[in-house]
């Protein structure tokens, strides 16, 4: 990361305790993704991708919510830093009274294929949260009195989605053999390029409803998460899950260009994951909590009820798969930055009809 963009970066996340707007830089934020971005979906499935529970959301006001981190998780960061006086609400409990800013599908555990993640349980993949997002869609139309879907369209084209799938179909799909067979169908390259085909799919079947605005997530390094260097029985980063990752992302990338030259009206931008952190989080290659085994909780994830460690703002990683609220800062003011175009070409726009 070069000084001036890590520069920016910081000044961005510096603002994050006071960030307040008169209005939001865009009308609408909606979020599709796994448990980097989940709030609260799974709460209520039959699952092992859970964490509405101590000590996950120790240093969140509200406690344990479903988020899989100490605090806040990135899709928090990004709708603070929108201007969005709240996080956006997710789609299991939100009011219809709300929806209109927004709503947020991401389901721990979940991915582009439908059964990535099924050997934890209940989850919500990329398809159902598109049709989540199409009965969303319906509630608008309803709300809006004189069921005008083309008032609807004209609002939604304003918002912005962002969507980050892709880690589960790694490691809770390909590389879960015990559990799955397409490490035995498919060639590293090949199932990223049968990802990317799924994906594009579900991409253009957003814009086919409304949406414009897109911010598309590379899948992360997770051959860095602690979990997986214990499935690997080893304490430095896997490769072997990491250039797989990187062949997918190569090929998101490519798609969101080609995407972007098809359908003038909207725009694509790909998000890459981080490569580092600074030496600031001197805790790289271990949890924050304590990950040992317990009956019903997934693989990776905090035991529950345990003290977790006390400098967590020096962590990494706060279970074994996702990182503190201090990277989610990170992470998240990387991820607005990057969205600029979006909210800078919006904004005048959407304060004009306010």
């Amino acid at each position: 990361m070069s000084y001036f963009k890590a520069y920016v970066l910081m000044l961005i996340i510096a603002t994050l305790s006071t960030f307040t707007v008169a209005v939001p830089q865009v009308p609408c934020y909606f979020i599709f993704g796994d448990s980097l971005y989940d709030n609260g979906n799974n709460n209520h499935l039959v699952t092992e991708a859970r964490a509405n529970f101590p000590p996950y959301g120790i240093d969140f006001p509200d406690g344990p919510t479903g988020r899989f981190s100490n605090g806040r998780n990135i899709a928090d960061v990004i709708a603070q830093l929108l201007g969005f006086e709240n996080s956006i609400p997710p789609y299991a409990s939100a009011n219809r009274e709300d929806i209109h800013r927004g709503v947020n599908y991401a389901s721990g555990s979940a991915g582009i294929r439908d059964e990535s993640g099924q050997h934890m349980g209940g989850r919500i993949s990329l398809n159902q949260q598109v049709a989540h997002h199409a009965t969303t869609i319906l509630q608008l139309v309803d709300l809006n009195g004189n069921g005008n879907l083309s008032q609807v369209r004209e609002h939604l084209n304003k918002c912005i989605y962002t969507v980050a799938m892709g880690n589960n179909d790694f490691i809770n799909n390909y590389f879960a053999p015990n559990y799955y067979k397409t490490s035995s169908l498919y060639t590293t390259e090949e199932y990223a390029e049968t990802l990317v085909q799924q994906y594009t799919k579900q991409l253009l079947q957003l814009y086919d409803y409304g949406a414009r605005n897109f911010a598309v997530s590379g899948a992360g390094y997770s051959g860095c998460a602690p979990a997986i260097m214990a499935r690997y029985e080893t304490n430095v980063c896997v490769d072997e899950v990491n250039v797989a990752v990187v062949q997918f992302n190569a090929r998101l990338a490519a798609a969101l260009v080609d995407l972007g030259s098809k359908l003038c009206t909207a725009k694509f931008i790909y998000i890459d994951p981080p490569l580092g952190y600074s030496t600031d989080f001197n805790v790289t290659d271990q949890p924050c909590c304590d990950v040992s085994p317990t009956i019903g909780i997934g693989e990776g994830q905090c035991a529950p009820n345990q003290v977790p460690c006390a400098a967590r703002q020096n962590y990494v990683f706060w279970d074994a798969f996702h990182p503190t609220e201090s990277i989610s800062l990170v992470d998240g003011a990387s991820v607005y930055a990057a969205m600029s175009p979006f909210y800078a070409s919006s904004k005048e726009n959407f304060i004009s009809d306010a």
